[in-house]
């Protein structure tokens, strides 16, 4: 065993959150201080002291914690590999098409798995690996958040490379029947068990009765207002109870009694509407569609309606197909006549959908009342018994939301481990708000049920901050959960840079939110004090070539990361404060003071923001990039900071310029946090997004996932990636030396485990 460092055995001096929620779990007259791994509630009573500032770690209040992370940074890297920080060690752990089953072949990784029988994949990884969780299962196959070597790891799929998944690549429409069932087993979930074993690599258990894949075929319940609603009722569910399948699952979030929270985002672009006259669809549907981006034009992005159903049952083709096949004039009707097609299957989708990792036999469910938009994901707030459990959500669209949702029902800690019958007890049943941010640094959450029905809406256009030319009309209390970005735009709510990943520091129970980028904010009028940066990029295309004009990208093009704290630190408070926590640039805005407000360098340069992660166990914050303005320096990267609090930098003034007239300028005063040590873990192979994060009960193991390497490969036989490689000796990772791309070995999204080379926690 190696010596461990005077920063280590501080951190390992603190009792970890995780170890907190098992005592009072055990102590029942200490109850009714916290459950679910971050309560402000503990952190009082038991003196967790913050982690902001530099240093190594010290004592507060009778404990330690970390004030910076410990490690050097690695460096910029444009190969097709991984890298990862002097000191530290990557394993690939789940990669597409790996068998999770008793009997399943390993993964061919040609094309031709699945090419006969596309149902395999119920039984093998899905592709995109994004959002994830590691559940520690104890000896009693429940939930038990210090098991930190044992657990049930839950992975979204976000979407697929259909190059890589076909021998020939994908077929042109009309599609071959089979590779579109194929794609539609292949997107969706992932529940698998792992082990570490003595020799500190971690491996799937195959055979595990707890493995399970959730597709777009998977039967769903659909929970909470909209149940049994007109919205909801379709072909396949006459009475609007059920609905098949989630998709385009993209970030992810738990619940404080032990369940899997899968978000749906970009789901309104596979479904075909190809209707320019709007043909049968009620004035309503007009607009939501129009605000939801499925226009009138829309086939479909993998184009799954154009394949015959010739010998199929279940019409797994013409459910994506959304135009009506008979007239409506009334929402009743839209429930009458849509119980004969898929007119409402778009109703169905754009939920944060719980799954029970724990009962694999579990029918998920979609919780309407956390609203219906481009879910990014759910992350849960401090958690204290007798007050309400609070989750925070993302829309991941230019000029989009920020939420929260607030259960009716109050916190009790014997809940834990009592499955969804517990998510129908908090999760189906409370208030939605949206933010906004206001140029003085305080916010409100604007509730969206008090609009009442009646009320003419005009919405804007998905995307940009002009209105829509189509007006909605409040039919109820059920437009909130339905139609919650039309709600948003009429009550006030502050349209965002992409809002996209989010998490809660444990020390203090502050929200941060990635702003990822947004190119479609050029106008100097739309700048504010929350979103307050618009300037040229001229080298925006990741070739290394300057452009200028016309030919740059302009906007916010490295986006920012946004944090706040609710007044009195109440998670269920309608009123907090605000600053930007850190401002996203490139290298060669080294001196650029209005594109890097947050004085990057070369250790922690970093562009669009996705990403987030907080350790529950050292406090360290992790945050990985998805980006394609900065790759002509670098693949995309994770990196790791001990983050201050809210209000701990200062005001500056931004100075925007004009695109097309450089002279006219606005300045936008905002507040920025101070950065802290900011390093550079981890940067990934070629054309990979760095996304899901999740970490073992004791730090000592960070999951990241690399997400679709070698993407922008031009066809087969000129791939840029081939990672992760073949080893020699087995297993996969980097290539060997002088080893490059080969169209030979196709690329595959995986998931990866960060360990230390001398066993320690990640980040000290």
């Amino acid at each position: 065993m190696s010596t461990m460092t005077q920063q280590e055995m501080a951190v390992l001096s603190s009792p970890s959150f995780e170890e907190i929620i098992n005592k009072q779990l055990q102590n029942p007259a200490r109850r009714s201080l916290l459950k679910g791994g971050m309560g402000l509630g503990a952190l009082g009573f038991l003196g967790l002291a913050g982690c902001g500032g530099e240093g190594t770690a010290t004592a507060a209040s009778g404990t330690s914690r970390l004030q910076a992370v410990g490690f050097s940074a690695t460096s910029f890297s444009t190969a097709d590999s991984v890298q990862v920080a002097p000191g530290y060690q990557f394993q690939v752990v789940y990669k597409l098409g790996d068998p999770i089953a008793a009997g399943v072949a390993a993964y061919a990784n040609d094309g031709s798995d699945g090419a006969n029988n596309p149902s395999e994949f119920e039984f093998r990884s899905g592709d995109h690996h994004d959002g994830m969780y590691f559940f520690g299962l104890s000896a009693s196959n429940s939930w038990d958040p210090t098991v930190a070597d044992h657990g049930l790891l839950c992975i979204n799929h976000e979407a697929i490379t259909p190059l890589f998944l076909h021998v020939n690549g994908p077929s042109a429409a009309p599609r071959n029947a089979n590779e579109c069932l194929k794609e539609m087993n292949i997107q969706g979930v992932s529940v698998i068990e792992i082990r570490r074993g003595s020799n500190g690599l971690w491996s799937v258990v195959q055979n595990s009765l707890f493995n399970r894949r959730i597709t777009t075929f998977t039967t769903m319940d659909i929970s909470g207002p909209l149940r049994g609603s007109d919205f909801m009722k379709t072909k396949f569910s006459a009475d609007g109870t059920r609905t098949r399948g989630t998709i385009n699952n993209c970030a992810a979030g738990y619940t404080p009694w032990g369940t899997y929270l899968t978000c749906e985002e970009n789901w309104n672009g596979y479904f075909r509407n190809v209707n320019a006259g709007n043909t049968n669809v009620i004035a309503n549907d007009v607009s939501s569609l129009r605000r939801y981006g499925i226009p009138t034009n829309q086939t479909g992005r993998e184009n799954w309606t154009t394949a015959s159903e010739a010998g199929q049952s279940g019409e797994p083709f013409s459910r994506w197909n959304i135009v009506p096949t008979t007239a409506a004039t009334t929402r009743a009707d839209t429930g009458t006549q849509g119980a004969l097609d898929y007119r409402n299957a778009a109703y169905t989708f754009g939920y944060t959908v719980e799954i029970d990792p724990f009962r694999p036999n579990s029918t998920p469910k979609k919780r309407t009342a956390m609203g219906r938009f481009a879910h990014e994901g759910a992350w849960v707030g401090p958690v204290e018994a007798g007050k309400p459990i609070v989750f925070y959500m993302g829309c991941d669209s230019r000029f989009e939301y920020i939420y929260k949702f607030v259960s009716a029902a109050n916190w009790d800690p014997a809940d834990v481990n009592g499955g969804l019958a517990v998510g129908d007890k908090y999760l189906d049943n409370g208030k939605l708000y949206v933010a906004k941010f206001n140029d003085d640094f305080s916010g409100q959450w604007l509730e969206l049920g008090t609009i009442t029905a009646g009320t003419v809406i005009t919405p804007r256009n998905p995307g940009a901050l002009t209105a829509s030319a189509t007006p909605y009309t409040v039919e109820g209390t059920l437009d909130q959960y339905v139609n919650t970005r039309i709600l948003a735009d009429h009550i006030g709510g502050t349209p965002m840079d992409r809002p996209e990943w989010g998490a809660v520091n444990p020390r203090n129970g502050e929200v941060y939110m990635t702003l990822t980028n947004n190119t479609s904010r050029t106008a100097l009028a739309a700048v504010n004090a929350a979103n307050p940066r618009a300037y040229l990029d001229n080298d925006d295309d990741g070739d290394g070539v300057v452009n200028a004009g016309a030919s740059a990208t302009y906007g916010n093009v490295n986006g920012h990361i946004i944090r706040w704290r609710e007044t009195g630190s109440l998670p269920a408070a309608t009123t907090f404060a605000w600053d930007i926590y850190l401002f996203g640039a490139e290298l060669d805005d080294l001196n650029k003071p209005s594109v890097n407000v947050s004085g990057l360098t070369n250790d922690n340069f970093l562009s669009s923001p996705d990403g987030l992660w907080f350790s529950q166990k050292t406090g360290v914050l992790f945050i990985e990039t998805d980006d394609g303005a900065f790759t002509d320096t670098t693949n995309c990267m994770l990196l790791a900071v001990v983050p201050g609090e809210v209000g701990d930098g200062q005001t500056v003034d931004i100075v925007n310029r004009d695109r097309t007239t450089p002279a006219t300028t606005r300045t936008v005063t905002t507040k920025v946090g101070k950065p802290g040590t900011i390093r550079r873990l981890l940067v990934g192979p070629k054309d990979c997004e760095i996304t899901g994060i999740t970490e073992s009960g004791d730090g000592k193991s960070l999951f990241v996932n690399i997400q679709h390497p070698g993407e922008e490969s031009p066809s087969l036989a000129n791939p840029t990636s081939s990672w992760p490689y073949p080893l020699a000796g087995g297993g996969f990772g980097n290539p060997a030396t002088g080893q490059g791309p080969s169209s030979t070995n196709r690329p595959r999204s995986a998931t990866i485990v960060i360990t230390r080379t001398d066993g320690g926690m990640i980040g000290l």
